[in-house]
């Protein structure tokens, strides 16, 4: 019988065994330590050398224009990372949309563990990918289409099927809605409107629904 060397015998073992993976390696550190916990638009601290992961609840992304308005960037949910080092955007911050627990990773902490590089890797790509279609929608000439297509992208994050579409599980002011694409928040009431006398749009309790047959589409598919 063929030998195996000792490397190569502890990377087949290795690979046999299941390893943890990022949900674990968050898990342990819940244990270890306490989560910081926010309400509802209260202040997020940033700093240069922490990596932020929202453990539960949706984080809102700012930054202010010269004339003094605010441009909202994203939306960060559960295992999203954010933070300083993950942006050069000056000024930045973030604000609580809803009630939330996040974690702290010091960049050293995070450089020193292979898991939690990997585990941060694919979540900064989905954020990545969720950043360029935010972006596209600045391409949309009609403030109509950009509001449509912001509504089909939270839906796709944050979205929930139920018997009339897909209901946005988080509220959004029509100010929010309206820094978002680089409108007003008058402009932001009457297209939400408009949508509802299409019956493409319904509420229920506050909460937008995206009714079909466009809620039927994946809003990465409709973006372009």
């Amino acid at each position: 019988m063929m030998r195996v060397k000792y490397v190569e015998l502890t990377m087949l073992i290795s690979q046999m065994q299941p390893r943890p993976d990022f949900v674990e390696v968050l898990e342990q550190l819940y244990r270890e330590r306490s989560l910081t916990s926010y309400t509802a638009g209260q202040s997020i601290p940033l700093r240069a050398s922490e990596i932020l992961i929202v453990c539960r609840g949706v984080i809102q992304l700012f930054t202010i224009q010269p004339d003094g308005s605010e441009t909202l960037l994203g939306l960060a949910g559960p295992s999203s990372p954010m933070g300083l080092p993950l942006t050069t955007v000056d000024p930045y911050w973030a604000d609580a949309l809803t009630d939330a627990d996040i974690l702290s990773l010091s960049m050293a902490e995070i450089e020193s563990s292979p898991i939690l590089m990997a585990g941060l890797f694919r979540r900064m790509a989905r954020r990545l990918q969720q950043s360029e279609a935010w972006l596209a929608l600045s391409g949309k000439r009609l403030v109509g289409d950009r509001l449509r297509h912001l509504l089909m992208l939270i839906a796709d994050e944050f979205g929930q099927a139920d018997e009339r579409g897909i209901r946005i599980n988080i509220r959004l002011t029509h100010h929010q809605l309206a820094a978002a694409i680089g409108t007003t928040r008058v402009t932001v009431t009457r297209l939400l409107k408009d949508f509802k006398t299409e019956g493409w749009l319904t509420t229920h309790q506050r909460f937008l629904i995206l009714t079909p047959p466009v809620s039927g589409f994946a809003a990465s598919r409709l973006v372009s």
